[in-house]
């Protein structure tokens, strides 16, 4: 007698909970009346992304019809634009305006800029990226210096180069303190965050074991985050040697970019133009080949 109530409860609350997991669907999915189950949920946030992204595509479709394209043929502009392009990439060569010691002597310029920006940034974000971290620093400073990267961080390169050229005057100097000034910003978020993740424990043992400052960073934080902080230079290296081909003709800085300036905007040889953009892409493909193999031989078998 005692029992029957109980198991009517039990089938009820069961039967109910079967229900509400039919209606739910999977996952706690939602049913909709046909039976189906609905895999999109229409929210605020979608229907806001959905108008933006349309009125963007309304908007550069009005631009393309309404333009005043004048004699200009558009297809007729496309089809040379491609031909121009499977020149440039099949048919690279010299076109008597650079000789090929030239285009390697402006290669190792800009390898040269990328070191020496990059090496000189890592060496002053490390010190910055120790003050910015919190389990490290005092809160307000780590603060003040988190915001002012962040703003050096916001601003490009170009503009970056364009502002000290202003100062300093065109040139490589110009070049340097722009890279510079953007690697710097850029490093110091990275070590940071880094740092900010070693564990507690393992500074506070320090600290109360009597550790100076400097103690707990180079046997407490260094130690563990070098790998990191290897792997992060390694990383701007490479963004550096793609900023300095660009900013080479912007500042004046010369190298290789400032001849893929010439050769493109000034001689219009396309095949000057291919020769130094495949050799801007083997270096590049050597960097990632050399970085990636230095983490993992020395590294992170450490």
């Amino acid at each position: 007698m005692t029992g029957e109530p109980s198991g009517g409860r039990a089938d009820g609350v069961g039967g109910a909970h079967t229900l509400a997991s039919a209606a739910d669907g999977p996952s706690g999915a939602r049913m909709a009346r046909s039976g189906k189950i609905k895999v999109h949920v229409a929210s605020k946030s979608n229907v806001s992304l959905y108008v933006v992204l349309s009125a963007f595509v309304l908007v550069t479709a009005f631009s393309l019809v309404t333009m005043d394209y004048g004699k200009v043929s558009f297809p007729a502009a496309m089809a040379a634009a491609v031909e121009d392009f499977v020149t440039m990439m099949t048919q690279p060569g010299l076109g008597g305006h650079f000789t090929l010691p030239d285009v390697i002597e402006g290669l190792f310029v800009s390898l040269a800029l990328a070191l020496l920006t990059t090496f000189i940034g890592a060496v002053i974000a490390f010190v910055l990226g120790l003050l910015a971290s919190c389990n490290l620093s005092n809160k307000g400073v780590s603060n003040v210096i988190k915001v002012f990267m962040s703003v050096a961080r916001a601003v490009p390169i170009i503009l970056w180069v364009l502002v000290f050229s202003v100062a300093i005057g065109l040139g490589p100097e110009a070049a340097v303190v722009g890279l510079l000034f953007h690697s710097v910003a850029y490093l110091v978020k990275a070590y940071s965050e880094s740092f900010e993740e070693v564990d507690a424990g393992v500074l506070e043992a320090l600290r109360a074991s009597g550790a100076s400052w400097w103690q707990v960073v180079f046997q407490g934080v260094v130690p563990e985050k070098v790998n990191e902080i290897l792997s992060w230079t390694f990383i701007r290296f490479e963004i550096n040697f793609v900023n300095a081909v660009a900013v080479g003709a912007v500042a004046g800085a010369g190298g290789i970019g400032y001849q893929l300036f010439l050769a493109g905007s000034f001689y219009y040889n396309i095949h000057e133009v291919g020769l130094i953009v495949y050799l801007c892409l083997a270096v590049a493909v050597v960097l990632e080949v050399v970085a990636t193999k230095l983490r993992k031989r020395y590294i992170v078998q450490r």
